[in-house]
């Protein structure tokens, strides 16, 4: 199967509706403005680029009975799955620029130029800790049979819980208490601030957190791929299905 017939349309066909969809109902419910659904839209998508990207980077290298060729190596196992995230960054930064283009040109919103690099920045780091967090998804897949359900599940949670169509301080405390842990939340709230004015300095705090998330799941993602190497070394079944 051509990769492009998945591509576009779940990493971008997708996330232009979404964006669109939110846009249009908040402006039939009166709720929020265009501007408001194209950020927190656009800077989510990279989420499923991430997530998605390398849930089947790791548990596709098991299904494909790969995984033990790989693992044979005496690559360092830090860089050998660093180096499989920078390709799934790099699309998630490439899925949320079409959003916001697409935000730019079939709806009410636009950024000042000097609010370009900072976003840009915000997007980057969102990217991410997004990415990071499918290193997490993508170390259960050396176990789970269905990842790609797990991907999925992630993908809503993200929706419901980091502000993406709802403001924070309209969810339930204790959803706060989630989202306050989850990627994407604080790149949504550092984005919406740039776009409403705020310099790089007033939202630095919240960039920084966002990527200090990201750290934090990529060590974890790490530490589980680890083990479950081991243990799977162990129990002889890296590639058991």
């Amino acid at each position: 199967m051509d990769p492009l017939t998945i591509h576009v349309p779940t990493l971008l066909g997708g996330p232009i509706f979404q964006i669109l969809f939110f846009a249009y109902i908040g402006r039939y419910a009166g709720l929020q403005s265009d501007e408001f659904f194209v950020i927190g839209n656009a800077v989510a998508i990279s989420s499923a680029a991430g997530i998605f990207g390398m849930a089947f980077t790791i548990g596709g290298e098991r299904w494909m009975q790969t995984l033990s060729s790989i693992l044979v190596t005496p690559a360092n196992r830090l860089a050998l799955f660093l180096g499989r995230t920078l390709p799934n960054v790099v699309n998630g930064v490439i899925v949320s620029t079409v959003g916001f283009v697409v935000g730019w040109l079939l709806l009410d919103f636009s950024l000042a130029p000097a609010e370009i690099p900072v976003i840009a920045l915000v997007v980057v780091v969102s990217s991410f800790s997004c990415t990071a967090f499918g290193v997490l998804i993508g170390a259960f897949g050396l176990r789970g049979r269905d990842i790609i359900f797990f991907a999925n599940l992630f993908i809503l949670v993200f929706l419901l819980f980091c502000g993406v169509n709802v403001p924070l301080d309209a969810l339930p405390a204790w959803m706060q208490e989630v989202a306050s842990v989850l990627p994407l939340t604080h790149g949504i709230q550092a984005a919406r601030q740039v776009a409403d004015g705020a310099t790089f300095s007033d939202v630095s705090g919240l960039i920084l957190t966002e990527f200090g998330i990201g750290l934090c799941y990529a060590g974890i993602g790490y530490v589980l791929l680890r083990f479950f190497e081991v243990d799977g070394r162990r129990r002889a079944s890296l590639e058991t299905i």
